[in-house]
């Protein structure tokens, strides 16, 4: 009972945080904040590097051989001579070196790369990132990384027992990226703005492109803005508009918000979260269990002296069933609280409560979108 009333203060406080957001309005927020900007998006980079000063935790070079490889190209590249027998050092690893370049980066700014093994090494600790060139999905090179891996796991093995505490054949070079081109195309460049919601909703971008169209026709004198569909709205520059300006201005607009209801469960860890518009039709519920417990009591038999007999074991098994039946409730959730107050009612545990809405949703009484993860 204690879980379901922790778990009905939980969705109860995220209900009142999303409710209470803006002073504006019950569900008002910024087009900052439920809307990017489409050519400010993210693009991703990779490449292939090798890391060294590894303590005998690198990649063997006989069963990856394309880090003995990597280790000659490198080296020749360097002037130094690979001729003659195969290296057996452990101190080097081939990893995939993986970064987000940001919108409107500059060459010369830093950003950070995540670095993962290839081979068969077992941790990164303590390693270094060579120079590693990481490329666009055009094939251009936009980056180079190079510095100390920071790897948050760690292992430690003896001769009886393994102790491993997160991953340690993954992990960060802070900073470790030099932006060295930019992208092609500009902010300023634009001949218009294009708004994406992270929650596609029509209504959304409607109350967008209205809240758009009402500072434009203060501003500039006419409407501004279009809702293409659900997810995208488009601005026009206004031909005496700066677009920097522009962007800052609408970016700070407040709009009312509307999502969908959902219910969203995660049946591996019991977590169950409710939209605050979900809906139950007036319905009966009855929740029960059946718990089987099995129990093994081997029974020692000793001979009797000077029988020559052997010690036995009789098995003895004791198998035990419970059946706990709830009465039968009426659920009818015109609003959240009272749809969790009669989740309450019935006193199951979060894996009966993911149940129930499943039932439910079977039954067709849950006016929401069921979500399963």
């Amino acid at each position: 009972m204690k879980s379901i009333r922790w778990i009905a203060a939980v969705v109860l406080a995220v209900a009142a945080s999303l409710s209470g957001a803006a002073p504006a309005s019950a569900d008002a927020a910024r087009i900052k904040d439920i809307a990017s900007l489409q050519s400010g998006r993210d693009n991703q980079l990779i490449g292939y590097g090798l890391v060294v000063g590894l303590q005998g935790s690198g990649d063997s070079l006989r069963s990856s051989p394309f880090t003995d490889q990597s280790m000659r190209a490198m080296l020749q590249n360097l002037g130094i001579s690979t001729q003659g027998g195969q290296s057996n050092a452990k101190n080097i690893a081939a990893v995939m070196v993986t970064a987000n370049l940001p919108p409107f980066a500059s060459p010369g700014s830093r950003l950070d790369v995540n670095v993962s093994s290839l081979g068969d090494a077992t941790s990164l600790r303590g390693g270094t990132l060579v120079m590693t060139s990481l490329s666009g999905a055009d094939g251009q090179i936009y980056a180079v990384a190079q510095g100390a891996v920071i790897v948050s796991g760690f292992s430690a093995q003896g001769e009886a027992a393994t102790l491993n505490e997160g991953v340690t054949t993954a992990g960060r070079v802070p900073n470790g990226a030099i932006i060295e081109r930019e992208l092609p195309s500009r902010f300023k460049d634009s001949v218009n703005l294009v708004l994406q919601l992270r929650n596609p909703d029509f209504s959304t971008a409607v109350r967008m492109a209205d809240a758009v169209n009402g500072f434009a026709g203060r501003r500039y004198g006419g409407p501004i803005a279009e809702a293409r569909d659900s997810q995208e709205v488009i601005i026009q520059k206004p031909k005496v508009a700066d677009l920097t300006r522009l962007m800052a201005e609408i970016e700070n607009l407040v709009v009312e918000t509307d999502t969908p209801a959902k219910v969203v469960i995660n049946e591996r860890t019991g977590t169950i979260v409710i939209g605050a518009d979900v809906r139950v039709s007036r319905v009966a519920v009855s929740y029960g269990t059946l718990t089987v417990q099995v129990t093994e009591t081997p029974q020692i038999i000793q001979p009797e002296p000077f029988s020559r007999g052997v010690t036995a074991v009789q098995p003895e098994t004791d198998i035990m069933a419970m059946k706990e039946g709830g009465p039968v409730a009426i659920l009818d959730g015109p609003d959240l609280r009272t749809l969790v107050a009669g989740l309450n009612n019935i006193g199951v545990k979060p894996d009966g409560i993911i149940a129930i809405l499943q039932g439910i949703k079977s039954a067709g009484a849950l006016q929401a979108e069921l979500v399963l993860q």
